[in-house]
């Protein structure tokens, strides 16, 4: 193997404590072998930064360990050139294993090159993404907190859920903090709707004759005050997200150009992929860093199907959500293709690769600068013109109709049709 890091160190960091290996040597010698073993403080990590430049190291490698990674990346990353890799891909080899002898195998896979560095965005990208990661965390206990009360009221024999469409609205939460106090009556609970649920009022009447006991009540009074806390601690997070987001003027305005993507879903995309692609290169590259295409998988020249590979969980999740919206966008290339795609594939598969092609189209808005431009409704049959007049033809004789067809002149009346022939509909006999 050719030597390519000549001063290279690897780190094997745990919670308390990083273990340090440094291989320096020209790359026809031998290297010689510095160990040290530093703690995890920033006092400890100066310290090691200090001796990192004593020894002239170029390049450091770690292995993105849960957290304890981001601190020493931190103090390092302005004097070195930092690789985080995979540790999966980095494993050591079973039954010999020491935090010395990981450290130094990882330094021996730096020293030749052999580590693949993982993707880790600049400071700023960083701070928005922990805003936006725990956005996300707020709203999952938002729903376990929600899923909860809905659990009370159906173990109560409350039947709103079956009524309200929105148990958490305006007039449910209405409803709600009424029967926290347990003198509401129904007909006072049915009072309470706003909107079209004031067309179910008997219905409303009906779910809500069984009353609450007092721990019910009680233990729905503190569901109701957490829900209320949960939901301002989410406006506060968004309200700082997009404070974040007015550093990045241009990009955010960009991405709210494609279809299914609003401002909470264009700050997550620039949280999880930055805003300089040439961090991937490609847009393939992106798509399959993102788990959103197709894993490969080939033996003896047979290919065969799998699942999309593993990538980034929250980018994701927020693609094929804002696939699910954007297949609703009337008149969109998007609406188009996933509705021919669920029909062959099923809905999931077809949500998945509207959230690739989003992401294709996202990484190309951030690499050009250029706007969305929508394609149509119509432009998957404008490629496949010939195609999908022979499947329609086809269709109509199925039905029981005689197709007669003939070319249309230049400018006809038939100029405006989609298709390229014109033709008559005879019921067949």
């Amino acid at each position: 193997m050719q030597m390519i890091v000549e001063r290279g160190c690897a780190l094997d960091v745990h919670l308390s404590s990083v273990v340090a290996c440094a291989l320096v040597g020209p790359a026809d010698q031998p290297p010689q072998r510095h160990e040290r073993v530093f703690g995890t403080t920033y006092r400890e990590l100066e310290a090691l930064r200090g001796w990192l430049k004593e020894l002239a190291v170029t390049h450091v490698a770690m292995v993105s360990t849960g957290v304890y990674w981001k601190p020493v990346y931190a103090v390092l990353e302005c004097d070195f050139t930092l690789l985080v890799g995979n540790a999966q891909h980095l494993k050591q080899v079973p039954g010999r294993k020491t935090d010395r002898k990981d450290a130094a195998w990882l330094a021996e896979l730096l020293h030749h090159g052999l580590i693949r560095p993982s993707f880790v965005p600049p400071p700023e990208i960083r701070e928005l993404r922990d805003l936006v990661h725990y956005r996300r965390s707020l709203v999952a206990a938002q729903t376990s907190e929600r899923n909860r009360t809905l659990k009370l009221l159906e173990g109560a024999g409350l039947k709103l859920a079956s009524v309200v469409s929105n148990v958490f609205g305006v007039s449910g939460m209405a409803v709600l903090k009424a029967l926290t106090t347990g003198d509401a009556t129904p007909e006072t609970i049915a009072a309470l709707a706003q909107g079209r649920l004031r067309r179910k009022r008997e219905l409303l009447t009906a779910a809500a004759e069984q009353r609450l006991g007092e721990p019910q009540r009680s233990m729905l009074g503190v569901q109701l005050r957490r829900l209320a806390a949960v939901e301002a601690d989410i406006a506060d997070v968004e309200s700082r997200i997009t404070e974040r987001m007015e550093r990045f003027r241009v990009q955010p305005r960009l991405l709210t150009t494609i279809p299914g993507v609003n401002e909470l879903t264009a700050a997550t995309i620039i949280a999880e992929i930055g805003i300089d692609m040439t961090s991937f290169g490609s847009a393939s590259r992106l798509a399959a860093w993102a788990g959103v295409c197709p894993g490969s998988s080939e033996s003896a020249g047979k290919k065969k199907t799998v699942a999309t590979r593993k990538g980034n969980p929250q980018l994701k999740a927020v693609l094929v959500n804002a696939a699910l919206s954007a297949a609703r966008v009337e008149g969109s290339y998007f609406k188009d293709k996933y509705h021919r795609l669920k029909v062959r594939r099923g809905a999931k598969r077809a949500a998945v690769a509207i959230a690739h092609k989003l992401l294709v189209v996202a990484f190309h808005l951030l690499s050009t600068g250029e706007p969305f431009r929508e394609l149509g409704e119509g432009f998957l049959d404008q490629q496949a013109r010939h195609r999908t007049t022979r499947r329609l033809i086809r269709r109509l004789n199925q039905l029981g109709y005689e197709v007669q067809t003939a070319r249309r002149a230049e400018g006809g009346p038939s100029a405006g049709l989609p298709t390229s022939v014109a033709g008559n509909l005879v019921r067949a006999p």
